[in-house]
């Protein structure tokens, strides 16, 4: 099979981009002829920001590369990842004017919220949801500031009003069951949500040791809930070792002086699992839904159990005292008092590790993820 992948990079690499890879030699591996069409967002410093609104909308410079390009190559398949903001919606009519079959994974939830993850001001907010104008996320200049949020809002409506999302994509990808009623709920059409979650390659080794640390591996920023971490450190009544593996905004910020916590930057994936085969347990603590954050497959092929807030995908994909624990989100006290509770109990987080891994093997692994995606090809063709 011949599939073009399209993928819109983020200035800060996170799991979409990890997500669109994987998929990417995934398919290699299996055969298949894979094409790819990509953006990055560190073209947006050289953009002025007028013609980054207008492209926003409707890139026809992506719709002329990308109307050429298939009539070349001829792909069997077409699956989306991200095209935010620089290839547009433009590119599912360059795609479609050939009749070829469109999947688009949802990563996030953008389509129905300005900053992607239904938060405000540390807060689950779902007022956005259903409108055609989100004029609230607008005032509140939910994604960076009015002007952004009011192109975003534009990108939005148009397309909304032209029903591209509901003609023009044949299959929508959701990553979890709770995902897929949250994008029902935003008035994408039922009949066309799948579900398939995120996977991760993995050598399957059983980890033994006990763990030297405890381990937070994301981006830094308000939503993923880094300073929920900071501030349970500070109400631990016992010393214990932590690791933060990321960048993002509030780096600086949140570095300072704690010879219990050690600030590693932004590393390769390979040492992220390094680190991952140390750890005692890794922390989850996000105050927002999430989508499918690719440390949960990482995690559990691991032997990793996880701390997690009790929110959204995340109370599901943790099972609590099976695959992990569960805090109450946004609760710093709440998250100090699982963290010492895991410490002091070594036993019970080997025994969670071993039913993370089998969770792995039985959801998550790279074969099972194979025969889902081209079930949705199959069909989406």
């Amino acid at each position: 099979m011949k599939v073009l992948l399209i993928h819109n990079y983020y200035k800060w690499s996170g799991g979409e981009d990890h997500v669109f890879l994987s998929e990417k030699a995934l398919l290699e591996n299996h055969g298949h002829e894979v094409l790819i069409y990509t953006k990055n967002n560190n073209e947006l410093e050289k953009m002025n920001p007028l013609i980054l609104g207008s492209k926003t909308i409707w890139n026809h410079d992506v719709y002329r590369e990308l109307s050429e390009f298939v009539k070349k190559t001829k792909p069997n398949v077409v699956h989306f990842h991200n095209t935010f903001p620089i290839i547009s919606p433009s590119a599912y009519y360059a795609i479609k004017k050939k009749n070829i079959p469109i999947i688009q994974t949802l990563h996030n939830f953008r389509l129905f919220c300005l900053n992607s993850n239904l938060l405000y001001q540390q807060n689950i907010c779902e007022q956005c949801m259903g409108k055609l104008f989100p004029w609230k996320g607008v005032l509140r200049s939910c994604y960076r500031s009015i002007l952004p949020s009011l192109t975003l809002s534009a990108m939005n409506i148009t397309h909304q009003i032209l029903n591209t999302w509901k003609k023009k994509v044949d299959i929508f990808i959701a990553l979890t069951d709770f995902s897929r009623q949250k994008f029902i709920e935003g008035g994408l059409p039922d009949n066309k949500i799948l579900i398939k979650p995120n996977f991760f390659k993995s050598e399957l080794q059983i980890k033994k040791r006990i763990g030297e640390y405890a381990l937070f591996v994301g981006r830094l920023t308000d939503e993923k809930g880094i300073n929920i971490i900071i501030s349970a450190w500070e109400n631990l009544k016992i010393k214990i070792p932590l690791k933060i593996i990321g960048d993002g905004p509030l780096y600086s910020k949140i570095k300072k002086q704690n010879k219990e916590i050690e600030f590693l930057g932004q590393i390769s994936r390979d040492h992220v699992i390094s680190f991952m085969a140390k750890a005692k347990f890794l922390i989850l603590p996000s105050i927002c839904y999430e989508n499918f954050p690719m440390t949960i497959p990482e995690a559990y092929s691991n032997s990793l159990p996880i701390i997690a807030s009790n929110l959204g995908v995340m109370s599901s994909l943790i099972i609590n005292n099976k695959t992990g624990l569960h805090f109450k989100a946004g609760d710093s006290k709440d998250l100090a008092s699982k963290v010492e509770w895991a410490w002091l109990n070594p036993c019970e987080m080997i025994r969670m590790g071993e039913n993370a891994l089998k969770e792995y093997k039985t959801k998550y692994s790279e074969e099972i993820n194979y025969k889902m995606l081209m079930n949705i090809y199959h069909e989406a063709i």
